[in-house]
């Protein structure tokens, strides 16, 4: 469920923040299904070819991890040649070192990917949780409603007894009436950020530990609330990470904070599972390899397909300077919208979500195709 199910800037775009939004088999959008045309603008001339170890930062890769864990996810690909190079990877046996490198570099060749984008990352959260209300956990994790329904053409909808059917209320409403069934309580911030990344993993009092799986979205366009703290002052204008929003939230937790999370209508509904202690999974249904998988559009990117990201000239302070690996395809969320957009995973708790909180970098992409 990820939706990736499901970061803090793309998500809270956040468009200064750096999460995206409900990921996964858990992403609020409505993936395309398997076998779908990707959908890519007709180009003015051929993309221009290079081997792939020109591209920037290749010579500083981990070769052997990088193709480690594209093996491992490599068969969420349906396009013929990259099934048949991920055929070749699978039967290659155990990797000795250099091994990698080689069959990426004889297997591959780099195509870019329009001009400049952005970069943005997300996590799996861990967040504390209670099976009564109580002080701060306040909010109830709602499960996907009974009146929820998801027409053809992708409008949610919400059915009323009588067969009438109306859009489907937006996050202010839904917070206004009361939960017949709470899964869980949470602390507002956090379920609100749980929302953003779309999954996550709470954590109960007796030290149980479930997973909080997407099950549902309200339809309502995600609106990120980083850019609209930092213009009312909220926030300094180099300081919208994930971090500084949740602290922000969490001091001013009341009305103040809940104002401000109502500026992003979109509100997502969850279930409950055991913690298995696997990744979550992706729109394309794999695991998520911590720091070498991306959510995309998917209607520029099937899934499976294999990326060359170059992330640089961070905005937000405190972020590493550049993330330039290779990485695949394998997820989507509802802030992940374009050629040139990526949002990496990197991994579950809370380091993982300091770092995805400050990624937002100039993005430069290649895809790397089958020579």
């Amino acid at each position: 469920m990820w939706r990736a199910l499901g970061a803090a800037l793309a998500a809270l775009s956040l468009a200064a923040c750096a999460t995206p939004q409900e990921h996964g088999p858990t992403p609020p959008g409505f993936p395309q299904p398997p076998g779908a045309p990707i959908l890519r603008p007709p180009p003015s001339e051929p993309p221009r070819r290079l081997d792939v170890s020109a591209l920037p930062g290749w010579a500083l890769e981990d070769h052997d991890a990088a193709f480690a864990a594209w093996r491992a996810t490599c068969h969420a690909a349906r396009e013929p040649s990259m099934a048949g190079a991920c055929k070749r990877a699978r039967a290659a046996g155990v990797v000795r070192p250099g091994d990698g490198r080689a069959f990426l570099e004889r297997t591959f060749v780099a195509e870019r990917v329009g001009g400049s984008g952005v970069l943005t990352a997300y996590f799996a959260p861990v967040y504390p949780a209670r099976r009564r209300p109580g002080g701060e956990f306040s909010a109830p994790v709602r499960p996907r409603p009974a009146d929820l329904a998801v027409a053809a053409g992708g409008e949610v909808l919400r059915v009323r007894p009588d067969g009438t059917a109306r859009p489907y209320p937006d996050r202010a409403a839904i917070e206004a009436a009361p939960e017949a069934q709470p899964l869980a309580w949470m602390r507002p911030e956090e379920l609100f950020f749980l929302q953003v990344q779309g999954s996550g993993v709470l954590v109960f009092e007796d030290g149980r530990r479930l997973k909080a799986l997407y099950a549902a979205h309200n339809g309502r366009t995600f609106v990120g609330i980083a850019n609209p703290m930092r213009d009312r002052g909220l926030l300094a204008r180099d300081n919208t990470s994930g971090d500084a929003i949740r602290g922000w939230l969490a001091a001013h937790r009341g009305p103040e904070a809940e104002a401000i999370m109502r500026l992003n209508p979109r509100y997502a509904f969850f279930r409950l599972a055991p913690d298995d202690g696997k990744p979550p999974a992706g729109a394309a249904g794999l695991p998520l390899p911590a720091g070498r998988a991306v959510a995309v559009d998917p209607a520029f990117h099937p899934y499976g397909e294999l990326l060359w990201i170059d992330g640089k000239a961070p905005l937000l302070a405190g972020a590493f300077p550049t993330y330039r690996r290779l990485v695949t395809a394998l997820d989507t969320g509802g802030a992940i919208k374009g050629p040139v957009r990526a949002d990496l995973y990197l991994g579950e708790g809370e380091a993982a979500g300091a770092e995805a909180g400050r990624v937002r970098h100039a993005l430069a992409m290649w895809r790397l195709v089958p020579r």
